[in-house]
């Protein structure tokens, strides 16, 4: 069968999430969530590319990333190294090299609108850790980017590219207010479809700018991500 088809076009902002195969935990120890953040920060520069880290959030069986790009063709080669890297990082450790993938597939890729909604997306990122009640607060959280921008010292802190304009000043105070149920349900409708998030006349015109149509109908009928 057919792949379906993948955006990888420059000057674009990207939500990125892969999980683990069968769900199974992939992080299990602070190391592990560690060598995966020094491979998010190798893999931009082991492959001389210029990709921003705008957010991104590990949790036990999978991540988010937000993530900007500049040429087309980036992202893939961004995200071939990294999700490589830590499959053998992975494997090695627990000794499970030849046994099989670990994860699910391809990453899955979404562009995002400018402003309102790429601000809806960092938000709902960073705020996955609280949502699944593993944090109290969102910048508790110590594998997600809210800790990093709110503790975390300035060597760590050059991970991250600076927060976009629309965020609100009073960070905190946003991020912590609870999602819309109408605000998460459309993000997770971009999830389980594959298609861009933005306004709807908007997303409209990216599926038909980049030909997205046969790739939303071979998704429609994934399961839905939380």
């Amino acid at each position: 069968m057919a792949r379906s088809k993948r955006l990888d076009i420059g000057g674009h902002v990207y939500h990125i999430i892969n999980r683990a195969v069968g769900r199974l935990q992939i992080f299990d120890e602070p190391e592990d969530y560690l060598v995966f953040l020094k491979l998010l920060r190798k893999a931009g520069e082991t492959s001389n590319i210029n990709i921003k880290v705008l957010a991104y959030c590990c949790m036990p069986n999978h991540w988010h990333l937000v993530l900007e790009t500049k040429e087309d063709g980036d992202l893939g080669t961004y995200m071939h190294w990294l999700t490589n890297a830590h499959t053998r990082f992975v494997h090695t450790k627990t000794q499970t090299i030849g046994t099989g993938p670990l994860y699910q597939g391809r990453y899955k890729s979404f562009i995002i609108e400018d402003d309102a909604y790429l601000k809806t997306v960092i938000k709902y990122v960073e705020r996955n850790a609280a949502r699944a009640y593993l944090s109290k607060k969102a910048e508790y959280w110590r594998w997600g980017s809210a800790w990093l921008r709110t503790s975390g010292n300035e060597k760590q802190k050059e991970l991250l590219a600076p927060l976009p304009e629309v965020i609100s000043e009073d960070y905190l105070a946003w991020l912590n207010t609870i999602d819309s149920e109408e605000e998460l349900e459309k993000i997770r409708n971009s999830v389980n479809r594959g298609a861009p998030f933005g306004r709807d006349w908007w997303v409209d015109s990216m599926v038909k700018k980049y030909e997205l149509e046969s790739t939303l109908r071979k998704r429609g009928g994934q399961s839905k991500i939380k």
